[in-house]
């Protein structure tokens, strides 16, 4: 009984992954990288994503709780699982490690990111828009801190994309996992140009 579950746990952790964290982040690099249009444009998206009907239930329930579930789920997958990338020093065993450790980084970035937005918008203290976040990426090391975190978290979105759909059973064969991985690389040299871009030119400044 204890198997099954744990099974049905890893793989709605899995799941959740994918559908909804997955698009949420992709959409959400995606409405910031309208600020290389102009602050103007930066301030309209952001608005709008902001004043989508019952947007804080949304934010709960399709986003909030499912990365709380997965980032628990999560950590308790790094502090369980055997890493032996230099005893098998293959490619997939690599993205294995790297995974969890990309997966610790998201983790801290994701919190931290809350907290510097939507904790202070809650506080009072803020507004969602292009000032805060030039606000912040104006500094150097929070600048060179949301670049690696970018990377990390489109890294563990892009290879655990491949973790879903070779557990999942969609791709099985050594060539349909030939072709994932090709694609997931694509995915993430894609969407981690829109993020990293994304922050380069909050850090320009006005």
């Amino acid at each position: 009984m204890v198997d099954h579950r744990e099974y049905f746990y890893r793989r709605l952790h899995s799941l959740l992954g994918v559908v909804p964290i997955g698009i949420f982040v992709v959409q959400h690099l995606i409405v910031n990288h309208f600020v290389v249009y102009g602050e103007e444009s930066f301030n309209k998206a952001a608005g709008f994503m902001g004043s989508l009907p019952f947007v804080l239930v949304l934010e709960i329930f399709i986003i909030y709780l499912p990365i709380l579930f997965h980032a628990i789920l999560g950590v308790y997958i790094v502090f369980t699982a055997r890493n032996n990338p230099r005893k098998y020093g293959f490619f997939r065993n690599w993205m294995f490690l790297l995974q969890r450790i990309t997966g610790v980084i998201t983790l801290i970035f994701i919190a931290w990111h809350v907290w510097q937005t939507r904790i202070q918008v809650a506080l009072g203290t803020a507004e969602v828009n292009y000032e805060l976040m030039e606000g912040i990426l104006t500094q150097p090391f929070y600048f060179w801190f949301y670049i690696i975190s970018i990377i990390a978290v489109v890294f563990h979105l892009a290879n655990g994309l491949w973790g879903f759909l070779v557990s999942w059973g969609i791709a099985q064969s050594p060539r349909s996992q030939q072709i994932v991985t090709y694609a997931t690389i694509a995915i993430f040299f894609i969407v981690s140009y829109i993020g990293i871009r994304t922050i380069i030119q909050f850090g320009l400044g006005a």
